[in-house]
């Protein structure tokens, strides 16, 4: 049976419930586990009041000169280059902050970076193009704060720049770029909110833009409605914590995603299958869009992501479409590829698991990462995964809870060229006749910084649930918490004692588990696991288990019927 630990969330106290009787004794408790203690509090996250302006965007304490800066540009007929970055936050910032200064009848251009080539953030090579293409200004989008050097180099050579980022940048005023920056993270900053993704930023400046354009209300609105799809696609494609603006928001955003007129978007879902005939979820986006606009920058390079979303062209985004597609498709190939290579060559005795590709091989730089991250959750373990190139080695990382990736990293400096990251996610980049020794100490880091520690993967339950509560109504409850992201998970149950009433494989090869579930007081409730028939094998009708699960209502036929998605058993 299952290898994880469930730690159940703390009880909620009965004068919580007594407090709130609005609201149902489950509802309460998810609210609880999210940190909400009081009545506005509780009202805020259930009934957001939506609203363009849940924060003034001119509380950024640059905003009125980055603002007045653009439009002196824009006056001037000045060219003005947005330098975005390659993942799907840098594409969705870069589409929607040059669709807003084109409405503005700003002379705009885009340089997005190459992921192999130039790497992640501003490089002064590009800085050279852009001015050579007569650019007078520009613009970062979801980059850029880290980057004092290659924005006094633009200075110099007399460019105008603003940084727009989101990303985590220096405690010290004095290393940040000396330009106008627009970031909720850097030290100082007087916005209330610093949770934004790169669009997010994107979104704000623009909307800061809208607010100064002499046009009605009502066009001022429709400007800000044309960005909110990719909002909407950014903000879940980072992973950023959809509580406070970014969940108002993006409940806007989904809504406009729904209908959205964007041609590259709808070709996009149509090639995703994305069925039309249900209101689009967060996962629509983490699971089926993201994945193939990611794909542009991963396989080749992202400016065909960008393409795809700015096109107003059917045929074009039709072509665009099934080509991110392709890539995608590849993509997943290439990554079997590796896992099955790797699968061979692991050490597994090892506390921090480590692969190399083969001499005279290099992997695809653009998915070591997701490998690194499908090494650690099968194993939970950290792992490393790297590359060979024309330069050395690169290499991505992902860790468990237990190690901080990033701190392992910095005790290995003098082995590394360049990293960065997080805790739980790294890059970096060796040289050829450095490796052997980085491995090594890498590995003895690892082994020392996990002793002390109790390994175990866990799973975390909001509420134990007797299985007679389970219908329509309660699941109906549990949506009004979507959308479900970072921070706001999709809350996941415990039911004990429940009896197989039934088991089937479903798919092409029964790849896919259904099960019929009840306990003494319950009807049968049907319990999907994707690709899980061989991970539950020896479970046999007539068997009690304790199950782990999500919950959703079942539409099929004009039938409405609870069902649960597992996510555990024992």
């Amino acid at each position: 049976m299952s290898k994880k630990q469930w730690e159940v969330s703390k009880k909620a106290s009965e004068d919580f419930f007594k407090e709130n009787p609005k609201y149902d004794r489950v509802s309460l408790q998810l609210l609880f586990n999210r940190g909400m203690k009081t009545e506005k509090e509780i009202e805020d996250f259930i009934n957001p009041d939506f609203s363009y302006d849940t924060h003034d965007p001119f509380q950024f304490k640059e905003m009125n000169t980055v603002v007045d800066l653009i439009i002196k540009h824009i006056k001037e007929g000045n060219k003005i280059t947005v330098y975005g970055d390659y993942d799907v936050d840098g594409v969705t910032s870069s589409s929607l902050l040059i669709n807003t200064l084109r409405s503005l009848k700003g002379l705009v251009d885009v340089y997005i970076p190459d992921r192999r080539l130039e790497g992640y953030g501003i490089h002064n090579d590009a800085i050279d193009q852009i001015i050579e293409k007569g650019t007078k200004l520009i613009i970062s989008v979801d980059c850029g704060i880290r980057n004092k050097e290659e924005v006094a180099y633009a200075k110099e050579k007399g460019i105008d720049i603003i940084i727009t980022d989101h990303h985590t940048s220096s405690e010290k005023i004095e290393d940040l770029p000396d330009c106008p920056i627009i970031n909720p993270r850097t030290p100082g900053e007087t916005y209330p909110f610093n949770k934004l993704a790169g669009v997010g930023v994107a979104f704000k400046v623009s909307q800061a833009l809208i607010s100064k354009a002499k046009i009605d209300d009502e066009m001022k609105d429709r400007l800000l409605e044309r960005g909110m799809d990719l909002f909407a696609i950014g903000t879940v494609a980072d992973c950023v914590e959809l509580v406070g603006e970014n969940r108002s928001l993006l409940i806007k955003g989904l809504e406009i995603l729904d209908s959205t007129n964007r041609v590259g978007v709808r070709e996009l879902m149509n090639i995703a299958k994305i069925n039309q005939d249900k209101k689009i979820e967060s996962w629509n986006i983490g699971f089926q869009i993201a994945p193939r606009l990611n794909a542009a920058g991963r396989m080749k390079h992202a400016i065909t992501a960008f393409n795809l979303l700015i096109t107003e062209d059917r045929a074009e985004a039709k072509k665009l479409a099934s080509e991110l597609n392709k890539r995608n498709v590849e993509r997943q190939e290439i990554t079997e590829e590796i896992i099955n290579y790797i699968e061979k060559t692991l050490d597994h005795s090892d506390d921090i698991l480590v692969a190399i590709s083969p001499e005279g091989e290099a992997w695809e730089e653009g998915v070591v990462g997701l490998v690194s991250g499908r090494v650690t959750e099968k194993y939970y373990k950290p792992s490393l995964i790297i590359t060979r190139t024309e330069e050395g080695f690169k290499g991505s990382g992902r860790s468990i809870d237990e190690l901080n990736i990033l701190d392992l990293l910095k005790k290995c400096e003098g082995t590394i060229e360049k990293y960065g990251g997080h805790a739980k996610a790294c890059g970096f980049s060796i040289n050829e006749d450095k490796i052997e020794e980085f491995v090594s100490q890498v590995k003895k880091e690892a082994t020392k910084a996990l002793a002390s520690k109790e390994i175990n993967p866990k799973i975390d339950v909001e509420l134990e649930l007797d299985l007679d509560l389970v219908n329509e109504e309660l699941i109906n409850k549990i949506q009004r918490f979507a959308p479900f992201g970072e921070a706001n998970p999709a809350p996941v149950f415990l039911s004990r004692e429940i009896k197989v009433m039934d088991k089937m494989g479903m798919g092409a090869d029964g790849q896919h588990l259904k099960m019929k579930l009840k306990n003494d007081k319950s009807g049968l409730i049907s319990a999907l696991g994707f690709w899980q028939t061989e991970k539950w094998k020896d479970i046999e009708i007539g068997d009690t288990i304790d199950i782990v699960y999500t919950l959703e209502n079942n539409e099929f036929n004009g039938r409405v019927d609870p069902q649960m998605r597992i996510v555990d058993i024992n």
